[in-house]
C-alpha cells in the first residue's frame, strides 16, 4: 500500500478551531442581536458579516494548510514590503471610532491591516532566526536587523494609534526572539531603553496635547478603581462587571443577557467574555476557558515537536500572539489589567481578526500533517524491519 505524499491534519486542533469559532458565531449573534435590530432593523446584521470572514478565513485555512509551510520563507519579503504599504496608507485615511484610523473600506469588508502585520512578523522573524541560526545572537548581524523592522512596524501602528495591537505585535514577536536563541543580555538592555524611551513619549505627548493625553492616561488607570467615575473612563468596566455579577454561578442563559441591552458597549466586540460570563455564569464560563486553554496547548505541543527551526518558531510565534491577545482581553474585560480594547481570537465579532487567525491556524495544521507524515513513514519502515 502506497503512504500518502501528504499526512492528515491534527484533528484535535481542527475541532477545537472550528468549535470556538462555532461558538464565537452563536455569542456574537446573542451580544449583538439587539443593536443589530436598533440599528441595521436586522437582528443578523453583524452576525452575518462574521460568518463572511468565517468562510474567507476557512479558504486562507485551507490554503496555508495545503501549502507546504517551508514555502512561506519565500513569500516574507513581498508580505512584509505588502504590509508596511498597508500600515502606512490606514494610518492616513484610514477610517475608525474616536479618531483611530484601524480600517480599510473595501466595501462589504472592513479590512484592519494591524492583523496582517501580526502574522507576517511571526513569519518574518522566524525566517530570519532559521535562516542565521547561532549567528542570531550577534546583536548587529542579527538582532538589530530584526529590531528595526520590529520597531518600524510598531511605530506605523502607534500612528494609528492602537496601543492594545502594538502590545501584542510585540510581545509576541519578543517571544519568539527569545525562543529563538537571542543574547538575553541584549534583550535587557532594550527593555531598559526601551521603557525609557516610552515614558518619554508619554510626556511629550501629554504635553504637547495635555487634555486628549490626560484622558487617555484615565482610561488606562481606570482599572484600578472603575467606580470613581463610572458613567465615563470607568463606564465600560462597571458595565462588564454588573455582566459577571448577573451571571452568577449558573449564568442567566443563552440569549437572556441585560448588559447587552444598550449597556454594555460594544458588547459583542471587545467585550464578549462579559456577555459569555453573564450568560452561561462562572461554571460555563470556566469550560470555556478550559477549551480554549486546551486549543493553545494543542497548538503549543505541534509547534514543539516540529524539528525543522523554521516551522518550531512560526507555529510558536503564531500561539503566542493568540494567547497573548486573548490574555490582554480576558484581562481587561475582568478589571485585571488595564483595558485596551482588543478582540479576543475566534470568538469576538471582528472580520480581520478572525480572517487572519484561521489562516494562521492553517499553517499551525500545515506542520501537523508534516508531522503526521513523518510518522506514517517511520511506521512504515518499522513494518519492514520485522
Amino acid at each position: 500500500m502506497s503512504l500518502p505524499r501528504r499526512g492528515t491534519p491534527d484533528f484535535l486542533l481542527l475541532f477545537l478551531t472550528f468549535s470556538l469559532v462555532c461558538f464565537g458565531l452563536a455569542m456574537v449573534f446573542s451580544a449583538s442581536s439587539m443593536t443589530s435590530a436598533t440599528q441595521f432593523d436586522d437582528p443578523w446584521h453583524y452576525t452575518k458579516r462574521q460568518a463572511i470572514a468565517v468562510v474567507l478565513g476557512t479558504i486562507g485555512m485551507l490554503f496555508t494548510m495545503n501549502v507546504h509551510y517551508n514555502k512561506l520563507k519565500k513569500w516574507v519579503l513581498p508580505l512584509l514590503l505588502v504590509t508596511f504599504a498597508l500600515l502606512a496608507v490606514v494610518a492616513a485615511v484610514g477610517q475608525g471610532p474616536n479618531g483611530v484610523k484601524s480600517w480599510l473600506p473595501l466595501g462589504f469588508f472592513n479590512f484592519q491591516p494591524t492583523e496582517l502585520a501580526k502574522l507576517v512578523m511571526i513569519l518574518y522573524i522566524s525566517a530570519i532566526v532559521s535562516k542565521k541560526g547561532d549567528k542570531f545572537r550577534d546583536f548587529k548581524t542579527g538582532l538589530l536587523p530584526v529590531l528595526l523592522v520590529l520597531g518600524f512596524v510598531a511605530f506605523l501602528i502607534m500612528l494609528q494609534p492602537d496601543l492594545g495591537s502594538c502590545a501584542i505585535l510585540v510581545l509576541g514577536a519578543a517571544i519568539v526572539i527569545v525562543a529563538g536563541g537571542a543574547n538575553l543580555k541584549h534583550l535587557f538592555t532594550l527593555g531598559a531603553v526601551g521603557t525609557v524611551l516610552i515614558l518619554i513619549y508619554g510626556t511629550l505627548s501629554f504635553l504637547s496635547d495635555p487634555q486628549h493625553a490626560g484622558y487617555r492616561i484615565q482610561r488606562f488607570t481606570a482599572f484600578m478603581d472603575p467606580w470613581a467615575d463610572p458613567t465615563d473612563t470607568g463606564f465600560h468596566l462597571v458595565q462588564s462587571l454588573y455582566a459577571f455579577g448577573h451571571g452568577g454561578f449558573w449564568g442567566a442563559g443563552f440569549g437572556q443577557s441585560i448588559q447587552k441591552l444598550h449597556y454594555l458597549p460594544e458588547a459583542h466586540n471587545d467585550f464578549i467574555f462579559a456577555i459569555i460570563g453573564e450568560e452561561f455564569g462562572f461554571f460555563g464560563t470556566l469550560i470555556f476557558l478550559v477549551a480554549y486553554l486546551l486549543f493553545l496547548w494543542r497548538g503549543i505541543v505541534i509547534a514543539l515537536r516540529c524539528p525543522d527551526p523554521f516551522g518550531n518558531l512560526a507555529g510558536m510565534g503564531i500561539v503566542s500572539m493568540i494567547a497573548v491577545q486573548a490574555l490582554i482581553n480576558l484581562g481587561g474585560v475582568t478589571n485585571t489589567i488595564p483595558l485596551t480594547g482588543v478582540t479576543l481570537p475566534l470568538i469576538s465579532y471582528g472580520g480581520s481578526s478572525m480572517l487572519l487567525t484561521l489562516t494562521s491556524m492553517g499553517i499551525l495544521l500545515n506542520i501537523s500533517r508534516e508531522q503526521n507524515l513523518n510518522l506514517a513513514l517511520d511506521k512504515d519502515k518499522e513494518k519492514k524491519r520485522r
